[in-house]
């Protein structure tokens, strides 16, 4: 019995929570990582150019990325519940709109 038990532990996948976890994670490291870069590039611009302003291009720059890092990981969760909506379990709306059709209005019922 104990053998069985054991064997059903070993196929569960046990590296993607990691992934997923990680997958997540990662969002938040790219904001900052941008962030910095953009810090880096505008460091770069005060030091080439030595006008003090040129630093906040480069802040912008880090906050467009940042900003744009967040668009791209909105659209692929949108994509993947578009699927997850496509599966007929989980098809709620098609249900409910279905129950409201059975219903009528026009009558009045005491």
């Amino acid at each position: 019995m104990a053998e069985v038990e054991n064997t059903e532990e070993e196929k569960k996948p046990r590296i993607k929570p990691i992934i997923e976890a990680a997958d997540h994670l990662s969002l938040g490291i790219s904001m900052v990582v941008a962030v910095i870069m953009g810090v880096g590039i505008g460091f770069l611009l005060k030091s080439i150019t030595g006008v003090g302003w040129t630093m906040f291009i480069g802040v912008f720059i880090g906050i467009a990325a940042a900003i744009l890092n967040v668009f791209k990981v909105y659209k692929k969760q949108k994509e993947g519940y578009e699927e997850l909506a496509k599966e007929p379990r989980y098809a709620i709306k098609k249900q409910l709109e279905d129950e409201d059709d059975d219903e009528d209005y026009n009558e009045k019922s005491y």
